[in-house]
């Protein structure tokens, strides 16, 4: 299984509507993606290292596949229009890494 991590970067005058991203964002990747996506899961960043410091992403989102090849096809297929929906919900660019999952 792989999982391709979507990350917001907490930076100086960045925002992020976590609201749009739960509500209409993801249920929109979910549903483009569909069965190929095995699951997802959103995390909100609220702090770091040391204690109080601001946290490094504002967001974080997860997306599972069975195979980086799964993930790409489905990817091809309705990538832009996802890509396309950011603006809607961040001033960032966002940073995307692909991991094998391992447990």
């Amino acid at each position: 299984m792989i999982k391709v991590s979507v990350f917001y970067p907490n930076t100086p005058g960045s925002s992020f509507n976590m609201d749009y991203y739960l509500t209409r964002h993801m249920p929109m990747v979910g549903e483009k993606l569909g069965a190929a996506c095995k699951s997802m899961a959103v995390e909100q960043g609220v702090g770091s290292l040391p204690p109080g410091a601001s946290a490094l992403y504002s967001a974080m989102g997860h997306l599972y596949f069975d195979s980086v090849q799964a993930f790409e096809a489905a990817f091809a297929v309705h990538g832009e229009a996802i890509v396309a929906d950011i603006p809607n919900y961040t001033n960032v660019q966002p940073l995307i890494q692909i991991s094998d999952v391992k447990m």
